[in-house]
């Protein structure tokens, strides 16, 4: 690979085009050298500032076009699968945002494409991981500093939900960061998920049960509860608070600067999760670019993927069903151990 690492980026919606910044300005040793997007005036746009990238509208050009030594998949979830599989037929390493595929299947399709090249090419992009708080909670956790964690309560708000945004996608798009962030912090798999529905809050758009409260049981006896609710109304709220035999620890209270004035106090609610976790994509796509360069994985890899995708369709099964349901892991292939 050159010294200045080549990127496709496949897709340029909102996740895409801040990728396509971010390499531009805040992550070094890196280049965008093609764009795909089936927005023909949009990949145009995107790609126009950028010197010498080309632009298609068919993910498989970009991914074959001159210069292109790794890729970054942004698209919607149901054209991962193709386009990593056109990355991983040229041994190119790839950057994924979640979910890698839209059902398990599809990931163990993934998964089976890199058993036959005998080596990890594809990262999914659970950007928690590189949060900052987050990494200092699986530090204490990994410690023992607060012994065996017994709980993880979670929240996730969104001010508002997309339009296009269904009950679905609460579990599939939204609770599956946490799926993933609870596998990561236990180092446990997750074994059962139920989903409970209040009824909706009187933002939601018609059709959409939202809030819904999570419940996931780990494999060494760990309870982790969701709370899931994107019609807040006030803000974009990560926050996880983990709870052992020895003390508990809580993470993202956002107070970093508590403002008292005028007889109030009070600070600032980030109102997107480009801003919540900046700094995460950030130091995520560094290491990435890091590890790319060397053909290695640095972060969550097809099996975290897999398994995020095995638990949010045992979530969506619980969603409709009401009851408690397993979840069905098939067994972890060597290259992921």
């Amino acid at each position: 690979m050159t010294s200045t690492l080549g990127i496709a980026v496949i897709g340029t919606g909102k996740m895409g085009a801040d990728h396509v910044r971010r390499i531009g300005r805040t992550v070094g040793g890196a280049r965008v050298v093609a764009v795909a997007d089936p927005d023909g005036d949009r990949v145009k746009e995107v790609a126009g500032p950028l010197d010498g990238a080309s632009a298609h509208t068919d993910p498989a050009a970009a991914i074959a076009a001159p210069g292109v030594e790794a890729v970054l998949i942004a698209s919607p979830g149901p054209a991962h699968e193709e386009a990593i599989l056109h990355a991983l037929e040229r041994g190119l390493p790839v950057l994924c945002e979640k979910p890698l595929t839209p059902d398990p299947a599809g990931a163990l399709r993934v998964m089976e494409a890199e058993r036959r090249l005998g080596r990890r090419l594809v990262q999914v992009g659970f950007m928690r991981r590189f949060d900052a708080e987050y990494e200092r909670l699986k530090e204490l956790l990994d410690a023992g500093g607060i012994g065996r964690a017994l709980f993880l309560h979670c929240r996730h708000r969104n001010a508002s939900s997309p339009s296009f945004f269904t009950s679905d996608m609460l579990i599939s798009d939204s609770v599956v960061h946490e799926v993933d962030a609870a596998r990561w912090l236990l180092g446990q798999e997750i074994t059962a998920v139920t989903v409970l529905s209040p009824r909706p809050t009187a933002a939601a758009p018609e059709g959409l049960q939202d809030p819904r409260l999570v419940l996931l049981e780990t494999s060494g006896g760990a309870v982790v509860d969701v709370e899931i609710f994107v019609n807040c109304g006030f803000g974009y709220q990560v926050q996880c608070e983990a709870v052992g035999e020895a003390g508990s620890a809580r993470i993202g209270d956002g107070h970093a600067m508590v403002v008292q004035s005028a007889g109030r106090w009070g600070g600032e609610i980030a109102q997107d999760f480009t801003v919540r976790f900046a700094d995460a994509y950030d130091r995520q796509l560094r290491r990435w670019v890091a590890a790319a360069t060397r053909g290695r994985v640095a972060g969550p890899d097809a099996w975290d993927g897999y398994a995020a995708a095995a638990v949010s369709e045992a979530g969506l099964a619980a969603a409709r069903s009401g009851v408690r349901t397993l979840v069905e892991l098939a067994e972890r292939p060597a290259l992921y151990r």
